[in-house]
């Protein structure tokens, strides 16, 4: 959401009740994370654990790393002996948790941004010195490149990554659209 003087620096609170329970603004909220401009995860900081595709869909020369995020979406996180997966996201003892064994299911919106997402990960597989386990910030300053403060520029001269990232944005900014209301209703922000 755009900021403003009434809300560039609201801080977000603790949710009330509710939020818990509605598995598709959780989802579409994970879609929105992955691919959002602010997510600085970057390989450089070590095992880039959120990739959320397979070397498959997007033809990479290499295996990743890791491959977490797909197997979390995909409902294919490991039991260990115990009957726990390995990694419980949100272990409390009052909300039902997500075990990681059943897939995720995403709302049209999302969808939408991962199928751009999917598209704009694969042209950077057909780039010539591309580092396999880029995450979507390393394929952003691949394109983008820096400036000479050492800032990541806003463009980009390549018209194929131009048009991608455009249809990205837009997608983000529809499904944005969407979880804007239950943000509020669940009293993430006020």
């Amino acid at each position: 959401m755009p900021a403003t003087w009434l809300n560039d620096r609201d801080q977000f609170l603790y949710p009330q009740d509710g939020w818990q329970e509605d598995k598709e603004f959780q989802n579409d909220c994970l879609a929105v994370m992955l691919f959002h401009g602010q997510n600085r995860i970057s390989v450089k900081e070590g095992v880039n654990h959120w990739i959320p595709f397979t070397e498959e869909q997007v033809d990479a020369k290499e295996l990743f790393e890791s491959h977490f995020m797909v197997d979390f979406i995909g409902g294919n996180l490991k039991k260990e002996k115990s009957g726990q997966t390995k990694m419980n996201l949100a272990d409390t003892t009052k909300n039902k948790t997500y075990d990681g064994t059943e897939p995720l299911k995403f709302s049209p919106e999302a969808k939408a941004v991962l199928k751009s997402g999917l598209e704009l990960w694969k042209y950077y597989h057909e780039q010539p010195n591309i580092n396999v386990n880029a995450s979507f910030y390393d394929i952003r300053a691949y394109f983008q490149g820096y400036n000479d403060k050492d800032r990541m520029n806003s463009k980009s001269e390549n018209e194929q990554y131009t048009k991608l990232i455009g249809a990205l944005r837009s997608q983000l900014k529809d499904l944005a659209e969407k979880i804007h209301p239950k943000i509020y209703q669940y009293g993430f922000l006020k």
